[in-house]
């Protein structure tokens, strides 16, 4: 079952990889918008016809309709959809605060767990009520936020996934020069901001060779300023600060450090404008949407290199890795968000951690690491704060929480920035907000 369907992107890859591993199966689509519903069941029915694959797809805008007897849910929900994060990041500018991304922290990843949690919290009691022994996967941002309150309010088993670890290790092993069946890592943090501590290739640290590749890419970007365009400059920056690669690119890790980046430029380009420009993920999403649609409701059949398009090393394909390590107790290692029970033995239990986990016919079971180096913990510890903060700010429909959680996010320069910013971010967002009316 899918609830939030209405990416069609990801509705589209995962039931092209359930058709490609022959799975047998009844794939339940929900939405609450009836038109991106269409949409997802739409290009679903075509992709299930394309191969006559052995897969039933039923679409309801009420997820209750659909939970009873699901035995894997996967959440991808957005309340507003990219419109009203495109208020998430334009508002802010407005006080001097530029975002590449916004989905995760800063004002406006803030602003979206007001949307998000309380949503994700009702469907996460609706999934203990009605499909109890369901294995339970989120890929909705922000991740950590979402993961701690589902399982703090409801207890329900929620694992949050993403594709970001998993990516930046295939890129590593590629900059390394390494074959990917002879390299190993750790990488533990909290997503969009989780530490790649060890790198090994057939057991050997090649972790000095990683450093090498940072100090000829950073000399290079001193002597060319043009080379900032170029991905990995502040995740190369941080390793020889730190001595572990952050993870999951520039655009995410630069949001989790606001006094590196007090006038909201980076290589002198201002953040999500001239670098990492935000407006180009939007277009390149309603392009996406807008493509699926055409696929979904065209008389014409999917190309034939549909599947081959479409096929990948994606988030849908991981948590078809999962479900397959899980039912066959094959014992495979994953990076998944669940709480803290050995990830970094130095944060807090309760912490949603990014860190290796082990899909057994047992469930998920996060692999027990060394303590991380205080200096990485420190780049943690904060943030956890902010996370328990802006959670009761969402569920309470508290304002003064929500201006506390922007004075932690640090992005603000002022208390009475954060409630100025905080008033504006909740007029724009008002009807996505029902727990804010008496404020």
């Amino acid at each position: 079952m899918l609830v939030g369907a209405g990416s069609a992107m990801f509705t589209g890859a995962l039931l092209t990889d359930i058709v490609r591993r022959g799975w047998e199966c009844e794939l339940g689509l929900v939405d609450t918008d009836p038109d991106a519903l269409a949409i997802a069941e739409g290009l679903s029915e075509k992709v299930v016809a394309t191969r006559d694959a052995p897969v039933t797809v039923n679409a309801s805008t009420d997820r209750r309709e659909v939970l009873p007897g699901a035995t894997v849910v996967i959440t991808t929900i957005a309340v507003g959809g990219r419109r009203a994060w495109e208020q998430d990041v334009k508002i802010p500018r407005k006080y001097g605060i530029y975002q590449p991304v916004g989905d995760s922290v800063m004002p406006g990843g803030t602003s979206r767990c007001l949307r998000i949690i309380p949503p994700m919290v009702e469907i996460a009691q609706d999934v203990l009520d009605l499909a109890p022994e369901a294995l339970f996967f989120n890929y909705a941002n922000p991740m950590t936020a979402i993961c701690r309150a589902v399982r703090k309010e409801t207890g329900a088993p929620i694992v949050g996934l993403c594709s970001g670890v998993n990516s930046i290790g295939r890129d590593l092993a590629r900059q390394l020069e390494v074959d990917p069946s002879d390299f190993e890592y750790t990488a533990v943090g909290l997503n969009h901001l989780t530490w790649f501590t060890e790198l090994r290739e057939r057991g050997q640290d090649v972790m000095p060779r990683l450093k090498e590749i940072a100090a000829r890419e950073l000399t290079r970007r001193a002597a060319e300023p043009e080379a900032y365009d170029l991905p990995g400059g502040l995740c190369w920056q941080l390793l020889q600060t730190f001595g572990a690669f952050p993870a999951v690119g520039d655009g995410h890790v630069l949001e989790f450090f606001p006094s590196l980046f007090p006038t909201g430029e980076f290589g002198g380009k201002k953040i999500g404008v001239a670098w990492h420009p935000f407006e180009r993920i939007i277009t390149w999403g309603d392009g996406i949407y807008d493509e699926m649609r055409e696929k979904a409701f065209s008389k014409k059949p999917l190309e034939d290199d549909y599947f081959e398009k479409i096929a990948g090393e994606g988030e849908q394909e991981q948590c078809i890795d999962i479900i397959e390590s899980i039912r066959l107790d094959k014992g495979e290692i994953f990076s998944a968000n669940l709480p803290n029970s050995g990830q970094a033995p130095n944060l807090p239990p309760e912490a949603v951690l990014e860190a290796p986990t082990m899909a057994t016919a047992a469930g998920m079971k996060p692999i027990a690491q060394r303590p991380l180096p205080p200096g990485i913990t420190g780049t943690l510890a904060t943030r956890l704060q902010w996370v328990e903060t802006v959670i009761e700010a969402a569920l309470e429909g508290s304002r003064q929480k929500f201006i506390q959680a922007l004075v932690l996010d640090g992005w603000v320069k002022s208390v009475d920035m954060a409630a100025q910013l905080a008033d504006e971010l909740l007029a724009a967002q008002a009807a996505h907000l029902p727990q804010f009316a008496g404020e």
